[in-house]
């Protein structure tokens, strides 16, 4: 990846990373000017293994390490088997400690799902990194006089999230989680030339006291600068949806409702995802944003948007299959045409009820949900609303037969233009 890959048009990465929204907080916005434009630097960003996938919250610094990397500069992917046992402090409550073992099968998984995301070729090939790697060779007196000793306490203390704690009490593991992200920063610096880190807004204080460490072990100088946390504009949680959160390997969302999570997006926020996850260009968004504007029934933003990601997270196979989902639910497309995966995702997503046997038409409607009582099924049927398949049945007793099964065992009934809902048979 070299600067003619650069996404973003006319302005200097810096420069585009501000307009976008990406730059929160920074040591300084002309040192950090200086270092991305001015030629090629090693950063970091790392990734914790809480759980056995990244979610869509991560997008934001996975993306911004492509962005760099596009714009010429050396990515190092960390992965915490170290600070993934610990925990990054919560304002709530302690965090529950997972096995190590847990943990490392966490990191090998999340390494590979961070793997599309960089190149590990050519100048500025992307590097995957685990703390454990230095971490795990420290004893507890190495730690304590090498890393302790350069943390005023009285700073610690200072930290927002320590002093939510300290009335309900934080334990002395979660108190020197900062110790260890600080060392990672110091170690990239001496190991790899790492001259920059970023993350999330909630990790400034860890950030910073990294920033802080080096300069006192007389290394650097370094830089750092934070992405905004994404929000959503009705209150909700960002990258959750009624089933939980969205994550990015396929076996637990898969592709087709991470299509539709974006699809969904709220017009209000719409514009600003697209500047913070899309690798077009500044023209471009500013012209769909324009369409957005006058034509919002249109949902182009959102369409774009959810094109765009589900390539990147998915493949573009798997995203021409939510797409031809989308369409063919709602009998804009040919149902026979998805693969047996796709259309038991969609239906999923839409409510799946399983049955042993078929019943009549009106009964699959009412067994669906689509509708409350027989009655109310056979007046759906009687008026022309209800749909097999996105074929429209029009006798109040109509059946339907094995053959009628999309592959070999599903039915879509639909009921109007957009109510719909899928069956399974289970023999």
């Amino acid at each position: 990846m070299t600067d003619s890959n650069l996404p973003h048009g006319r302005d200097s990465l810096t420069e585009d990373l501000r307009w976008r929204g990406l730059i929160q907080d920074s040591t300084g916005l002309d040192e950090l000017r200086e270092l991305l434009d001015g030629g090629s630097a090693t950063f970091y960003v790392g990734f914790d293994p809480t759980a056995p996938s990244l979610h869509v919250g991560h997008l934001m610094q996975v993306i911004t390490a492509r962005r760099l990397q596009l714009a010429g500069h050396r990515p190092l992917l960390l992965v915490g088997g170290a600070t993934g046992q610990i925990g990054d402090p919560k304002e709530s409550a302690e965090r529950t400690l997972n096995p190590p073992e847990v943990v490392e099968g966490w990191v090998r998984r999340i390494h590979d799902q961070l793997a599309p995301f960089v190149s590990y070729t050519g100048e500025n090939a992307a590097r995957l990194v685990n703390n454990l790697d230095w971490t795990g060779e420290m004893s507890v007196v190495e730690f304590l006089r090498d890393v302790g000793k350069h943390f005023p306490v009285n700073k610690m203390l200072a930290r927002e999230v320590v002093k939510a704690r300290l009335e309900t009490g934080i334990s002395f593991t979660e108190f020197s989680y900062q110790l260890l992200q600080a060392h990672d920063f110091f170690e990239l610096h001496r190991r790899y030339g790492c001259q920059l880190q970023y993350g999330g807004s909630d990790q400034w204080g860890n950030i910073t006291a990294g920033v802080d460490y080096i300069r006192r072990r007389g290394a650097g100088p370094v830089q750092a600068f934070t992405t905004p946390l994404v929000t959503k504009s009705d209150g909700t949680k960002f990258g959750k949806t009624e089933g939980g959160a969205v994550w990015l390997d396929p076996e637990m969302t898969s592709p087709y409702a991470f299509y539709q999570f974006w699809l969904n997006a709220d017009d209000r926020d719409v514009v600003r995802y697209l500047r913070y996850f899309s690798f077009r260009s500044r023209e471009e968004l500013e012209e769909l944003e324009k369409a957005t504007a006058e034509r919002p029934q249109a949902r182009l933003a959102q369409r774009a948007l959810a094109e765009e990601l589900t390539t990147l997270v998915h493949g573009e196979r798997e995203m021409a299959q939510a797409v031809a989902a989308s369409q063919a639910l709602f009998g804009r497309g040919a149902l026979d045409q998805l693969s047996p995966e796709t259309l038991r995702a969609a239906l999923t997503e839409a409510g799946l009820v399983h049955v042993t046997e078929l019943p009549d038409v009106a009964g699959l409607l009412k067994e669906s949900g689509l509708v409350p009582s027989m009655k109310e099924a056979r007046r759906v049927i009687a008026e022309g609303g209800a749909y097999v398949n996105n074929t429209r049945i029009s006798e109040v007793d109509a059946t339907v037969a094995l053959a009628d099964l999309l592959h070999g065992r599903y039915l879509v009934l639909r009921r109007g233009k957009r109510s719909f809902a899928g069956v399974e048979l289970r023999r």
